[in-house]
Protein backbone atom coordinates (compact mmCIF):
# COMPACT_ATOMS: atom_id res chain seq x y z
CA UNK A 1 0.00 0.00 0.00
CA UNK A 2 1.35 3.22 -1.05
CA UNK A 3 1.08 6.27 1.14
CA UNK A 4 0.73 9.81 0.96
CA UNK A 5 0.35 12.94 3.15
CA UNK A 6 -1.91 15.70 2.29
CA UNK A 7 -1.33 18.67 4.48
CA UNK A 8 -4.61 20.95 4.38
CA UNK A 9 -4.63 24.53 4.46
CA UNK A 10 -1.70 24.92 7.30
CA UNK A 11 -2.02 29.08 6.50
CA UNK A 12 -1.21 32.00 8.89
CA UNK A 13 -4.92 33.16 8.30
CA UNK A 14 -5.82 30.40 11.05
CA UNK A 15 -2.83 31.02 13.75
CA UNK A 16 -3.38 33.92 16.51
CA UNK A 17 -3.20 37.12 14.85
CA UNK A 18 -5.21 35.81 11.33
CA UNK A 19 -8.36 36.71 9.88
CA UNK A 20 -9.64 33.45 10.65
CA UNK A 21 -7.79 32.34 13.89
CA UNK A 22 -8.90 28.60 15.04
CA UNK A 23 -8.42 26.76 18.50
CA UNK A 24 -5.71 24.79 19.32
CA UNK A 25 -3.73 25.81 15.60
CA UNK A 26 -0.21 25.69 16.79
CA UNK A 27 -0.76 22.60 18.73
CA UNK A 28 -2.10 21.17 15.29
CA UNK A 29 0.54 22.70 13.13
CA UNK A 30 3.52 21.22 15.20
CA UNK A 31 2.03 17.76 14.99
CA UNK A 32 1.02 18.08 11.25
CA UNK A 33 5.04 19.35 11.35
CA UNK A 34 5.98 15.45 12.73
CA UNK A 35 4.08 14.25 10.68
CA UNK A 36 5.74 16.17 7.60
CA UNK A 37 9.23 15.17 8.60
CA UNK A 38 8.35 11.20 9.01
CA UNK A 39 7.12 11.64 5.31
CA UNK A 40 10.31 13.46 4.28
CA UNK A 41 12.66 10.99 5.85
CA UNK A 42 10.90 8.46 4.19
CA UNK A 43 10.73 10.18 0.85
CA UNK A 44 7.08 9.43 0.72
CA UNK A 45 4.91 11.62 -1.33
CA UNK A 46 3.60 15.20 0.35
CA UNK A 47 1.04 17.43 -0.91
CA UNK A 48 0.74 20.80 0.23
CA UNK A 49 -2.89 22.28 -0.05
CA UNK A 50 -3.51 25.87 -0.08
CA UNK A 51 -6.66 27.40 0.04
CA UNK A 52 -6.88 31.17 -2.10
CA UNK A 53 -10.51 32.51 -1.77
CA UNK A 54 -12.01 34.13 -4.85
CA UNK A 55 -15.84 34.13 -3.57
CA UNK A 56 -17.21 37.46 -2.86
CA UNK A 57 -16.90 38.96 0.37
CA UNK A 58 -14.22 36.54 1.49
CA UNK A 59 -12.75 37.55 4.81
CA UNK A 60 -9.23 35.26 4.81
CA UNK A 61 -6.81 33.40 2.20
CA UNK A 62 -7.44 36.87 0.41
CA UNK A 63 -4.72 36.30 -2.55
CA UNK A 64 -1.58 38.14 -2.30
CA UNK A 65 -2.27 38.38 1.47
CA UNK A 66 0.07 37.72 4.08
CA UNK A 67 -2.48 35.55 5.41
CA UNK A 68 -2.61 33.11 2.51
CA UNK A 69 0.50 31.96 2.62
CA UNK A 70 1.62 28.65 4.34
CA UNK A 71 2.54 28.47 7.63
CA UNK A 72 6.28 27.98 8.44
CA UNK A 73 5.88 25.27 10.71
CA UNK A 74 4.75 23.15 7.85
CA UNK A 75 6.79 25.58 4.67
CA UNK A 76 7.26 23.35 1.52
CA UNK A 77 10.20 22.44 0.62
CA UNK A 78 11.03 23.48 -3.26
CA UNK A 79 10.69 19.73 -4.84
CA UNK A 80 6.81 19.52 -2.78
CA UNK A 81 3.93 19.99 -4.36
CA UNK A 82 1.79 22.68 -3.70
CA UNK A 83 -1.85 22.28 -5.12
CA UNK A 84 -4.36 25.71 -4.48
CA UNK A 85 -8.05 25.13 -4.34
CA UNK A 86 -11.20 27.68 -4.39
CA UNK A 87 -13.63 25.40 -2.24
CA UNK A 88 -13.43 23.00 1.10
CA UNK A 89 -12.83 19.97 -1.18
CA UNK A 90 -9.45 19.62 -2.51
CA UNK A 91 -10.21 17.71 -5.09
CA UNK A 92 -12.65 20.23 -6.80
CA UNK A 93 -11.15 21.82 -9.75
CA UNK A 94 -7.65 21.00 -8.69
CA UNK A 95 -5.25 18.59 -9.53
CA UNK A 96 -5.12 16.59 -6.65
CA UNK A 97 -6.56 13.28 -7.88
CA UNK A 98 -4.41 13.06 -10.88
CA UNK A 99 -1.46 13.75 -8.95
CA UNK A 100 -2.13 10.78 -6.16
CA UNK A 101 -2.82 8.51 -8.80
CA UNK A 102 0.22 9.51 -10.79
CA UNK A 103 2.31 8.43 -7.41
CA UNK A 104 0.18 5.50 -7.33
CA UNK A 105 -0.66 6.42 -4.00
CA UNK A 106 -3.66 4.14 -2.74
CA UNK A 107 -4.22 5.22 1.10
CA UNK A 108 -3.73 8.94 2.26
CA UNK A 109 -3.39 10.75 5.33
CA UNK A 110 -5.02 14.03 6.24
CA UNK A 111 -4.55 16.81 8.47
CA UNK A 112 -4.56 20.16 8.87
CA UNK A 113 -7.97 22.77 8.77
CA UNK A 114 -10.22 23.23 9.59
CA UNK A 115 -11.70 20.24 11.20
CA UNK A 116 -15.57 20.67 10.19
CA UNK A 117 -14.96 22.39 6.61
CA UNK A 118 -11.95 21.31 4.36
CA UNK A 119 -10.89 18.17 6.79
CA UNK A 120 -14.17 16.96 6.49
CA UNK A 121 -15.02 17.97 2.71
CA UNK A 122 -11.48 16.32 1.70
CA UNK A 123 -11.69 13.19 3.68
CA UNK A 124 -15.01 12.29 2.56
CA UNK A 125 -13.93 13.02 -1.10
CA UNK A 126 -11.17 10.64 -1.13
CA UNK A 127 -12.68 8.10 0.32
CA UNK A 128 -15.75 8.17 -2.52
CA UNK A 129 -12.85 8.15 -5.02
CA UNK A 130 -11.64 4.92 -3.44
CA UNK A 131 -8.25 6.00 -1.16
CA UNK A 132 -8.06 4.64 2.36
CA UNK A 133 -7.94 7.40 4.53
CA UNK A 134 -6.32 8.26 7.68
CA UNK A 135 -6.88 11.57 9.62
CA UNK A 136 -4.46 12.29 12.45
CA UNK A 137 -7.23 14.43 14.53
CA UNK A 138 -4.67 16.36 16.70
CA UNK A 139 -3.12 17.52 13.83
CA UNK A 140 -6.21 19.11 12.95
CA UNK A 141 -7.93 22.29 14.37
CA UNK A 142 -11.31 24.34 14.42
CA UNK A 143 -12.94 26.42 16.22
CA UNK A 144 -16.51 27.58 17.92
CA UNK A 145 -19.62 27.41 15.89
CA UNK A 146 -22.79 28.91 16.37
CA UNK A 147 -25.82 27.27 15.99
CA UNK A 148 -29.56 28.09 16.87
CA UNK A 149 -28.04 30.70 18.63
CA UNK A 150 -26.02 28.44 20.82
CA UNK A 151 -22.20 28.14 20.83
CA UNK A 152 -20.66 24.82 20.07
CA UNK A 153 -17.44 24.77 21.55
CA UNK A 154 -14.54 24.05 18.88
CA UNK A 155 -13.84 20.25 20.75
CA UNK A 156 -17.39 19.68 20.45
CA UNK A 157 -16.78 20.40 16.77
CA UNK A 158 -14.12 18.34 16.21
CA UNK A 159 -15.11 15.46 18.12
CA UNK A 160 -18.37 15.23 16.18
CA UNK A 161 -16.48 15.35 12.67
CA UNK A 162 -13.64 12.95 13.81
CA UNK A 163 -16.27 10.90 15.34
CA UNK A 164 -18.30 10.90 11.99
CA UNK A 165 -15.52 10.44 9.62
CA UNK A 166 -14.02 7.51 11.18
CA UNK A 167 -17.74 5.86 11.57
CA UNK A 168 -17.49 5.17 7.50
CA UNK A 169 -14.93 7.41 6.00
CA UNK A 170 -11.39 7.35 7.47
CA UNK A 171 -9.06 6.00 10.10
CA UNK A 172 -9.28 8.59 13.10
CA UNK A 173 -5.87 8.37 15.37
CA UNK A 174 -3.77 10.77 17.15
CA UNK A 175 -0.03 11.18 16.12
CA UNK A 176 1.25 8.35 18.66
CA UNK A 177 -1.08 5.98 17.27
CA UNK A 178 -0.56 6.97 13.84
CA UNK A 179 3.46 6.49 14.81
CA UNK A 180 2.53 2.77 16.01
CA UNK A 181 0.32 2.00 13.06
CA UNK A 182 2.76 3.24 10.29
CA UNK A 183 5.74 0.86 11.99
CA UNK A 184 3.19 -2.28 12.12
CA UNK A 185 1.97 -1.59 8.73
CA UNK A 186 4.02 0.32 6.25
CA UNK A 187 7.87 -0.62 7.69
CA UNK A 188 9.29 -0.59 4.01
CA UNK A 189 7.12 1.71 1.37
CA UNK A 190 9.13 2.48 -1.46
CA UNK A 191 9.44 6.04 -1.90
Amino acid sequence: MKIGLILVDIQKDYFPGGCMELIGMNDASRNARELLQFFREKNWPIFHIQHIAVSNGATFFLPNSPGMEIHENVKPLPEEMVIQKHHPNSFLNTSLHDELLKAGIESVVICGAMSHMCIDATTRAAADLGFGCIVVHDACATKDLNFDSKIVSADMVHGAFMAALQSVYAKVMDLGAFSSWMIQNLPNQPG
